[in-house]
């Protein structure tokens, strides 16, 4: 199992690559890492057919900014736990990953963190339609990844994919779980 003292000098050893706001909207994720039966998790959700962006798609708890919120690490925060249930005080923060922009127009920043297992999730049934916990031993096989060139609005886009169990994980969630994997294999 990954000691959360080594993960979070994994992600302080890089400089954060930030991503000037511009016209994109702040947005932000949590990357929610846990121990399950001695073996390190992530848990990923399957979006609802209900959702205004990214429908039935693959991701990581998180969303959109909101006035109120103090920072991104609220908005990854708070959106996690109307997601998923996992109160703020339950989450340890180990870092964040470099912003990315999503081609909804969204500026999107990372944050790692670990919460205890098992754990009484509060699924929001109208925004999640599924629960995926992926252990880190699979997701780090190199035989489930595979990256695709594709053209949007006319350039050509690195697009990452990840198979697990039946489920693709692609575009910005898997070059997420990319960058978390490389970072924390590195150290």
């Amino acid at each position: 199992m990954l000691d959360p003292a080594f993960v979070k000098t994994a992600l302080t050893r890089n400089t954060v690559r930030g991503i000037a706001l511009g016209e994109l909207r702040p947005a932000a994720v949590l990357v929610p890492l846990f121990a399950r039966d001695g073996e390190d998790h992530l848990l990923f959700t399957r979006r609802t057919e209900l959702m205004k962006h990214h429908r039935g798609e693959i991701s990581f708890p998180g969303g959109v900014s909101h006035a109120e919120d103090a920072d991104l690490l609220q908005t990854a925060l708070r959106e996690t736990e109307e997601e998923m249930g996992i109160r703020p005080a339950d989450v340890t923060v180990l870092g964040r990953l470099d912003d990315y922009i999503s081609i909804a127009g969204y500026r999107v920043t990372p944050f790692v963190g670990t919460f205890p297992y098992p754990y009484p999730f509060r699924i929001n049934a109208s925004e999640i339609a599924e629960v995926i916990e992926a252990p880190l031993s699979v997701l780090g096989d190199p035989a489930i990844w595979r990256k695709e060139n594709w053209r949007h609005k006319g350039r050509v886009h690195p697009v990452h994919f990840y198979s697990v169990d039946g489920h693709d994980i692609w575009g910005l969630t898997a070059a997420i779980l990319r960058q978390f994997l490389k970072r924390i294999a590195s150290h």
